[in-house]
């Protein structure tokens, strides 16, 4: 299944909501866009999703927690939480 995930897909929690936008898939993780990583501190800097959190991939990523739970377990790129 995540050899189906591809650049500048769209990642949606399990309600449909966006999450982020596909960079690439980097291990074991995504690698949102720098586009898709908020504002503050974190703006301008790539974000990383776990790809345990991926229920299933077809035109978008979908992801097994709803969008505001999901983004609650970003990751920065070594690994710290957001």
């Amino acid at each position: 299944m995540h050899d189906n995930i591809r650049e500048h897909m769209d990642v949606i929690g399990a309600d449909g909501v966006h999450v982020g936008t596909v960079d690439h898939v980097k291990g074991d993780r995504i690698k949102l866009t720098k586009a898709d990583s908020g504002s503050g501190s974190h703006k301008g800097h790539h974000h990383y999703i776990s790809l345990g959190l991926v229920a299933n991939v077809d035109d978008v990523v979908r992801l097994s927690a709803n969008a505001d739970v999901a983004i609650t377990f970003e990751e920065e790129e070594g690994g710290e939480a957001l």
